[in-house]
């Protein structure tokens, strides 16, 4: 059986973990730049606040009603996360971390009869451990866990776990389950479903899947076959190697002035760099984009590709190209608000391919990027930066509200009063 643990709204939940006073009460976390709502509690979802939201339209009237408004905390948000999937490994073996809120778990040598007990030990240890509430889905396939996951949310009979073990009840989910809430079906997907006249996930599953392969893909084809209980997606244990890396943001204030987005610029490659080589990558090839607001007169977006010299992970090398890229892409006269970097071709560092004409990226170079990554991982973000990244505080998000990063530094934990 498969079981795929999701934690609810997780960034407004994490605001309340050190929050208790605001427990049962609305919650919304704000995107980068606190431009629009990417997070809400269950009592705010249910005053209408919709997802995506943008702050500006609604923020008198939050702030009216007593909603609680946080930016996004990144680093909060991923310590709790790992903290979560570390108590989660508890209870199998075996698991695959889906998303920073969503874990697969297969779970052996457990009957039938004992998985809503399981399920319910869970959802109680993850609460007692990190104050995070959760939903538990457990089923033959992982699209089907998905479907439990779904009820244990949505059904209050369920009390946050559903187990889907015979095919009576996962008819029962599926007849009650519109076709665009199935995992793996895009809205584009349930809109040709339609046409075919599928509408629910019953539908779907009592489809031919070889017809319905020639109409889509084998993927869905595979959806079909999970639905009625034939596992054909396996654990994926390993975490999947990113075949790019995009670092792109807006700028906290519009410019027209180019040496401001150079060293946003390098500040973006910087973070990508960084990412690239915690998963033992190297890059062939860069990407850099350049917007000016899509309300002005004179809208306009660039972008150009650059292959490297040679596949490597220096900051250094790497940011000086982006530089020179977007010198290219600069146009004086337009008020930019967003750029970004893109690192593209990317190949394990263990298993590179070198050109016969150049030996590749250096020792000196490895070990200096692993000195500066220590650093920063030690002291905090930018403790030891490249010097063309500027000054990082005027280029670091609006964040009006945010909270403290509890977990994860030292002049921000929480204080007991007596």
């Amino acid at each position: 059986m498969f079981c795929l643990v999701d934690c609810n709204s997780f960034y407004a939940s994490c605001e309340q973990v050190f929050r208790p006073d605001l427990r049962n009460k609305p919650v919304v976390v704000l995107s980068n730049n606190d431009c629009f709502i990417v997070a809400r509690s269950a009592q705010a979802k249910a005053m209408g606040i919709g997802d995506l939201q943008t702050v500006f339209d609604i923020k008198p009237w939050m702030q009216q009603h007593d909603v609680a408004i946080f930016s996004s905390n990144y680093p909060l948000y991923g310590d709790l996360s790992a903290r979560i999937m570390e108590t989660l490994r508890l209870f199998s073996s075996r698991v695959e971390i889906y998303s920073i809120d969503e874990m697969f778990l297969y779970l052996e040598d457990i009957s039938n009869e004992l998985m809503d007990d399981y399920g319910s030990q869970i959802k109680k240890t993850i609460l007692q451990h990190t104050a995070m509430p959760v939903g538990v889905g457990i089923a033959p396939t992982k699209t089907l866990a998905k479907l439990a996951n779904r009820a244990a949310k949505t059904i209050p009979k369920c009390k946050g776990v559903c187990v889907l073990d015979t095919a009576e009840k996962w008819d029962w989910m599926k007849k009650r389950t519109p076709v665009n809430k199935i995992w793996g079906i895009s809205s584009r997907f349930s809109a040709r479903l339609a046409d075919l006249n599928i509408y629910t996930a019953l539908e779907l599953a009592n489809a031919d899947p070889k017809h319905i392969r020639r109409y889509f893909n084998v993927c869905v084809e595979r959806i079909i076959e999970e639905l009625n209980g034939h596992t054909c997606l396996s654990l994926e244990e390993i975490p999947a190697i990113k075949k790019q890396i995009y670092c792109t943001r807006s700028f906290a204030n519009k410019t027209s002035q180019l040496q401001p987005i150079l060293d946003a610029v390098s500040l973006y490659v910087a973070r990508a760099c960084e990412k690239l080589r915690a998963q033992q990558s190297l890059s062939a090839s860069l990407q850099v984009l350049l917007y000016s607001a899509t309300y002005e007169s004179n809208y306009y977006n660039s972008h150009q590709v650059i292959q490297l010299p040679y596949p490597c992970d220096d900051t250094r090398l790497i940011s000086a190209i982006a530089r020179t890229a977007i010198q290219y892409l600069f146009k004086s006269g337009i008020t930019y608000m967003k750029a970004g970097v893109g690192l593209l071709d990317l190949s394990a560092k263990k298993h590179q391919q070198l050109d016969m004409f150049h030996p590749g990226q250096s020792a000196k170079t490895d070990q200096l990027m692993a000195v500066m990554d220590k650093i920063n991982s030690s002291y905090g973000k930018n403790s030891i930066y490249v010097a063309a990244e500027g000054v990082h505080q005027k280029w670091s998000m609006r964040q009006a509200y945010r909270s403290p990063s509890y977990t994860s530094q030292w002049n921000e934990l929480p204080e007991i009063q007596c």
